[in-house]
């Protein structure tokens, strides 16, 4: 699995390092040499500005810029400060160059074809000051490309956030692994391609970490996916209820159904209230049908405890009636995703939700809010995405899966992992209930809930990447089996 470091882990694997024998001016040399690398296989020779700041950055940057220029590029190195401040390896690295440094300033810039900034890292957390926004609005507006060295100067590495002014960057190298700010929108947006550079330290410098953050990707999950087996049938396979609203709001659950069937649920059933049976029954084949009529209705569905996965939420409407659907499910004992209007229809009693989850009968939850159902049900939330989704798992016992091209997924034991593979094109009506359906799905087979989240999250991002430009919510549950076909193989 592929972890994701906060910035003093990141200062833990370089002290780790030290400690076994590498020294930092060898670990220096080799993160400005990585940067300078790939500045060469990347872009055509040229004059560079290479702007160093004070601290280790900064030496790197005159690793770079002494790289570059015995490649043969025409190199103006800035700094930001005084060249006899530095200290440690930066110091070492600026006596090692012997070119001019000149002072930062307004036009460090400008009139070069490459940009390298190596002004500050990871660990900025307070809002650029001085002469170096004024820099990085004139870099910007001429569209210079630029190279950053960690993270793009001006962009939190723990939260993702913009301090102040940020350059956005065509290419980032990183060292050992990538930090939350890398995938964290909006810092994501602004790193370019990134490149994780292996400077020398240690896989060993992992184990003495507390690691619970990881890139999503198959290595966290693809143990638990379902495989069927030859005795298999379908009702080994789990059991989808969906749960639809009136006739003008049949679609949703439809999706969601759908994508269920096509992750791998033995069976699907849409639960329809009566005004809307005969819309459902127009649009349904390998899909079943059954009728409810009130929160009583629904729970005489739910005795059939071969039904052991419920989505609720899209489409069914907000208030009283979808709350007091919500309560019966989560006393059913099946694993329940809840979307949609289902979150907001306990805006103004959430603990009345998290009370519920938490009964002793209630199966596993995943909550699938994106920011605006987020905000109503987790009002006094605040700090990054990460952390948001991390406390709203604790505060109610479920996995919380919080939506965005950043899609986080939280569990209330600490674990959560960072998507990066959904592209523009998910974007679009019912592509949430899709997703919804997708993790009901994988409950329905028995994945646990963390894991059924991060797969359907994953592979709703796979499955959007197939099809490309001009997809519809309805292309993505039919473009599932090819992306489980890959993930079975």
């Amino acid at each position: 699995m592929t972890a994701i470091l906060t910035v003093d882990q990141m200062y833990a694997a370089d002290r780790w390092a030290i400690a076994h024998g590498t020294s930092g001016v060898v670990l220096m040399e080799a993160a400005g040499r990585a940067c300078a690398d790939a500045i060469l296989a990347r872009f055509p020779k040229g004059r560079v500005a290479v702007l160093c700041g004070p601290g280790n950055n900064g030496g790197d940057g005159f690793v770079i810029a002494r790289l570059l220029r015995d490649a043969g590029w025409g190199v103006s190195l800035f700094l930001m400060g005084d060249r006899a401040a530095l200290h440690g390896d930066a110091a070492h690295m600026a006596h090692k160059w012997n070119g001019p440094v000149l002072s930062l300033s307004a036009d460090a810039g400008e009139g070069v074809d490459l940009i390298v900034d190596a002004l500050f890292g990871a660990g900025l957390a307070r809002d650029l000051e001085g002469v170096v926004p004024t820099i990085i609005e004139k870099v910007t507006a001429s569209k210079t490309p630029v190279m950053s060295v960690d993270v793009p100067s001006g962009i939190d590495g723990d939260r993702g956030a913009i301090c102040g002014a940020a350059f956005a960057a065509n290419l980032t190298v990183t060292f050992f692994r990538k930090k939350r700010g890398h995938l964290l929108f909006p810092g994501r947006a602004y790193c370019g391609e990134v490149i994780v550079a292996d400077i020398g330290i240690g896989e060993a410098a992992l184990d003495v970490m507390n690691l619970d953050l990881f890139a999503n990707d198959p290595a966290v999950w693809r143990h638990a996916l379902p495989r069927r087996d030859l005795a298999g049938h379908k009702y080994t396979s789990g059991h989808v209820l969906s749960v639809s609203g009136g006739p003008s709001a049949t679609g949703a659950a439809r999706l969601g159904a759908r994508a269920a069937l096509r992750s791998g649920a033995g069976l699907v059933t849409v639960a329809s209230p009566p005004n809307a049976l005969q819309i459902n029954a127009h649009h349904l084949t390998a899909i079943m049908l059954k009728r409810f009529e009130g929160t009583e209705g629904l729970s005489a569905i739910l005795d059939d405890k071969r039904i052991n996965a419920v989505l609720v939420g899209p489409g069914n409407g907000v208030g009283p009636e979808t709350r007091e659907n919500v309560a019966a499910i989560l006393t059913s004992g099946a694993a329940t995703v809840i979307d949609a209007d289902a979150l907001t229809s306990f805006e103004e009693l959430p603990r009345d939700l998290f009370v519920a989850i938490g009964n002793y009968f209630a199966g596993p939850s995943v909550l699938t809010p994106h920011e605006g159902e987020f905000a109503r049900l987790f009002p006094d939330l605040s700090g990054s995405k990460l952390d948001r989704a991390r406390a709203a798992a604790v505060a109610s016992g479920a996995v919380v899966l919080l939506k965005g091209p950043d899609t986080v997924v939280a569990s209330p034991d600490g674990r959560a992992v960072i998507n990066a593979n959904a592209g523009p094109e998910l974007g679009t009506a019912g592509s949430g209930d899709v997703l919804a359906g997708m993790v009901a799905g994988l409950l329905a087979q028995g994945m646990p809930p963390f894991e059924a989240a991060s797969a359907a999250v994953w592979m709703h991002g796979a499955a959007g990447a197939a099809f490309g430009p001009g997809l519809i919510a309805e292309d993505l549950p039919e473009i599932l089996p090819g992306v489980l076909a890959g993930l079975l193989q």
